[in-house]
């Protein structure tokens, strides 16, 4: 039990987190889990972080209402909007930044550090630009927009196909110190364009499947779709989207194990085993100093934080290691990977300022089999938003998201992975879950907080040197980091699994014929490529780990007969359908400056997306 006050002196909120678990990716369903309890007593803030919840527990949890030092249309000062706002910014760095550094390597770019630098940059612009857009026209709730793993599966069974494969490794990639005439530009010239092909491929692909996005949205089939889809689909795409991707977690582990087990360590350290420490802190109150004890890493356990400490940290560790000259300074040797110095050139060769801009690695390709094994990256995010969009109502005191809300903010998540494919990230756009969770420790579910987060994040983007000091990172600790963020994917995706009947046979086979074919046909396809485009298109498709598990979890659940509390989905839509006190009304969710006209002319009456849409039947804002 953890006692707490907020931004405003003498006011004192309680509020009970239980089994929080935020990451970027499949927390939209995990984090409905999450639930306070009602209580009476006032000056508590009781955090319970990483306790398994037991059936007693989860018939006990409901929802519970925030009490909000700045509620959704409040106005928080400028300098406060700019310390909140970072903060939410430090919150999705990890995430952010994963995605480039697991595409390094399938694109090309391994040793191409001022590329990863570029990337780096652009996904944190366009992600800015996608957060100010969701939260102006989207469904206005305070969400960031970042990068997401639901389009890393199917992005790596694209760059697996023979043709998109890395070309072996010449005399021509070394061109550091050899030639500098006029050879060696022609030859950088050829580096830049086999990772920008690969590139573009990617963005055609993403910007071809997100309208997928953008049509469920705006044609208001969200509720339709998701009225299909329970937790045995559910658990084992997200579940495949954390187990697919032990690869890339092995490679850079790979390169010193013992520096990739100090941040597992770390991490562990500040997330768990110290979270029940309190840090002694100074403050000056009535005139003199006084000594009091904070619960710091209590408060950092239901964050992103705990893994940037640990990153941090086993940054630091290598940087010593390497000044004191501990590391090998050959590449041959084991270890020369968590050397700090290998990459500085990152530093230097990158500009002060990169604006980024659409068509910068040129323009878009499109092939079938790319766009297809997309759309399942695109259906993943989807349902992973839609959680979030619940939950961020909740927590910033608004009520339930109708349905015009949420199916504007679906399509305008559409429209941001449009964006970042323009951009080129690399990657798409989704809602981020560690940040929501922010919202209930802050107790800051102001709007503007994080319009000003997306403000930031469009500044340090343009800022060049910014993103290239994050490729100094070594690969051990960037490994040690993946082990952990990955694992919790996983994990995630099993803790779906509480709503269903677990006793049932038929859950069970159908989660593990699931889940075993997602690894095994994979497997199969990889080990027997084919050389058509049709047979592309099934290689793809057939690769993307999420796609096969998710698939066949679908189409067992809706045809293999069984009650709805025995699919769990029944106690699934109990806990979205909680009460909870809001400080505004449905107005909150209304387009700026444009509503009297919605309302003015019948036909906008049709259109699901706009808050003038009439139904009688609100299936998905229950």
């Amino acid at each position: 039990m953890l006692s707490w006050k907020t931004l405003d002196p003498g006011f004192h909120v309680d509020i009970t987190l239980k089994n929080t678990t935020h990451l970027n990716i499949a927390f939209a369903f995990a984090v409905l889990i999450s639930k306070g309890k009602e209580s009476d007593e006032q000056p508590q803030l009781t955090v319970d972080i990483g306790e398994s919840h037991t059936e007693e527990n989860l018939e006990e949890t409901v929802d519970k209402s925030v009490d909000l030092v700045y509620a959704l249309n409040d106005r928080p000062p400028w300098y406060l909007c700019i310390l909140l706002g970072f903060q939410h910014y430090i919150l999705a760095f990890g995430g952010i930044i994963a995605v480039p550094l697991i595409l390094a390597e399938p694109l090309c770019i391994k040793d191409n550090n001022v590329a990863k630098s570029q990337l780096i940059s652009t996904i944190f612009f366009v992600s800015g630009l996608c957060t100010l857009l969701q939260t102006a026209v989207g469904t206005r709730l305070p969400i960031l927009q970042g990068g997401t793993f639901s389009f890393i599966t199917p992005t790596l069974a694209i760059l697996a196909l023979p043709k998109w494969q890395c070309p072996a490794p010449k005399s021509p990639v070394m061109l550091s110190m050899q030639l500098q005439n006029s050879t060696s530009s022609l030859q950088t010239e050829n580096s830049d364009e086999i990772w920008m092909s690969r590139m573009r491929e990617i963005q055609g692909a993403i910007l071809v499947a997100s309208l997928l996005q953008i049509v469920l949205g705006f044609s208001g089939l969200v509720g339709l779709v998701l009225r299909f889809i329970g937790p045995l689909a559910i658990a084992p795409t997200i579940n495949l989207i954390g187990l697919s991707l032990f690869i890339e977690a092995g490679k850079k582990s790979g390169g010193h194990w013992g520096i990739a087990a100090l941040t597992v360590s770390l991490i562990l350290l500040f997330s768990q085993y110290l979270s029940k420490v309190n840090v002694p802190m100074i403050a000056y109150k009535d005139k003199k100093w006084k000594v009091f004890q904070y619960p710091l890493f209590k408060l950092f356990s239901v964050s992103f934080l705990n893994a940037l400490f640990g990153m941090c940290g086993g940054w630091l560790v290598c940087f010593l290691l390497t000044i004191f000259d501990v590391l090998p300074s050959k590449s041959d040797q084991y270890g020369f990977s968590a050397r700090t110095d290998i990459s500085l050139d990152a530093v230097k060769n990158s500009p002060w300022f990169h604006v980024p801009y659409p068509g910068q690695w040129g323009l878009p390709t499109v092939s079938l089999s790319s766009v297809l094994g997309m759309m399942a990256g695109v259906l993943a995010s989807t349902m992973e938003s839609i959680g979030d969009y619940y939950a961020c109502a909740r927590l910033s005191g608004a009520p339930p998201p109708p349905t015009h809300a949420i199916n504007r903010g679906i399509a305008v998540e559409g429209i941001g992975c449009i964006l970042a494919a323009l951009w080129g990230t690399g990657n798409g756009t989704t809602s981020y879950s560690q940040n929501i969770a922010a919202l209930g420790i802050t107790k800051v579910g102001s709007r503007l907080v994080l319009q000003t987060t997306g403000i930031l994040m469009i500044v340090l983007g343009i800022f060049g040197k910014f993103g290239a000091v994050f490729i100094t990172i070594p690969d051990p600790v960037i490994g040690g980091m993946f082990l952990v963020m990955f694992g919790m994917i996983a994990a995630v995706g099993i803790s779906n699994l509480q709503y269903v009947d677990l006793n049932s046979s038929r859950n069970l086979l159908i989660l593990g014929f699931s889940t075993f074919s997602g690894l095994v046909l994979p497997t199969w396809f990889h080990s027997n490529p084919g050389i058509k485009e049709l047979d592309q298109v099934i290689v793809v498709l057939f690769t993307t780990h999420m796609f096969i598990g998710g698939f066949f979890g679908f189409i067992l659940d809706n045809t293999i007969p069984g009650t709805d509390k025995e699919r769990g989905i029944k106690n699934w839509q109990d806990k979205v359908q909680g009460e909870s006190k809001f400080t505004c009304d449905q107005s909150c969710y209304d387009i700026p400056f444009c509503t009297r006209i919605f309302k003015r002319f019948r036909c906008f009456q049709y259109l699901p997306f706009l808050p003038s849409y009439n139904t009688s039947q609100d299936g998905t804002s229950k």
